[in-house]
């Protein structure tokens, strides 16, 4: 899959189709519209010069050039600064840190957490679902004050959040009534053309939010 772009590039990312970090990286690249040959690939399928390529043999990897990166977070920040346009960081050194820091958060207290939803430990699975949900019911309140996650312009951390709460209905995690200003947001994000244009086959034919 190459996605569309306006930019001439040399960017080709190695990502598994249903994985939401990746999904993130996806989605900073169509907000740039920045082309990249996007190789959906598994454990099984991956080609073996990228268990050179990534020192920790894991698929996610972006290639520029001789550049190869291989953490999620390095490869978004990377992104931004290479293509300025538009900015998905805030330009002062206090709100750039307090981004950063958000990120942080939604990779270890609900990405993290996600990744043990497909235990086949029922109750690691169950436990785990509860933790997201609880998580997101915690933040929920904080959208009927901002347009977007602690601000009023889109940013990384929007779209690091997005991936999952795009997968909430394939979780089998359904919020309550009092995260209504949270679904308003991830209504919000849905319908950006870049997020539309991020999905992978795969991520297109799953349960919508309701």
């Amino acid at each position: 899959m190459t996605a569309p772009t306006n930019r001439r590039s040399l960017l080709t990312l190695y990502a598994e189709a249903a994985d939401p970090t990746g999904h993130a990286v996806r989605i900073v690249l169509a907000e740039k519209e920045v082309g990249a040959d996007i190789q959906y690939v598994t454990a099984e399928t991956k080609p073996e010069d990228l268990n050179h390529l990534n020192p920790y043999q894991q698929i996610l990897t972006l290639i520029d050039r001789d550049l190869v990166l291989y953490d999620a977070t390095i490869m978004i920040e990377y992104l931004d600064e290479r293509y300025p346009h538009p900015p998905l960081m805030p330009m002062d050194p206090v709100s750039r840190a307090t981004n950063r820091q958000l990120r942080q958060r939604v990779a270890a207290e609900l990405l993290g957490v996600a990744k043990d939803l497909s235990s086949s430990n029922a109750k690691s699975a169950a436990a785990a679902g509860r933790v997201i949900r609880d998580n997101l019911h915690a933040i929920a309140p904080i959208f009927a004050q901002r347009k977007f996650f602690l601000s009023d312009e889109y940013s990384l951390v929007d779209c690091c959040l997005a991936p999952l709460l795009w997968r909430l209905p394939l979780f089998g995690i359904k919020l309550d009534p009092q995260a209504k200003p949270l679904l308003k947001y991830a209504e919000a994000l849905f319908t950006r053309k870049a997020f539309k244009m991020s999905l992978s086959p795969a991520e297109r034919s799953y349960p919508t939010v309701s």
